[in-house]
């Protein structure tokens, strides 16, 4: 899971509702198993959790994607550092 802001996650939520193929009426294709399930990013305001957003939709915003993995990895070398 990578870590986002709010301020990041209305764009996450904008891409996974316009970019992702997957994200249908709000629901998750990927997750249906003849019920509806609601895509998983746009009920996240805090990270990113799938998988097919993070390495299929999100790397077209290019800032955006370099700047959360940035935030990410600066946060794991904090952790390292304790």
């Amino acid at each position: 899971m990578l870590r986002i802001t709010p301020k990041q996650a209305r764009t996450v939520h904008r891409l996974a509702r316009d970019q992702c193929c997957n994200c249908v009426c709000g629901n998750c294709l990927l997750l249906d198993d003849g019920d509806s399930h609601p895509c998983v990013q746009l009920i996240s305001y805090y990270g990113i959790y799938c998988k097919y957003f993070l390495h299929a939709v999100l790397p077209a915003e290019r800032k955006l994607y370099e700047q959360i993995i940035e935030q990410n990895e600066l946060r794991s070398e904090r952790r390292n550092e304790e």
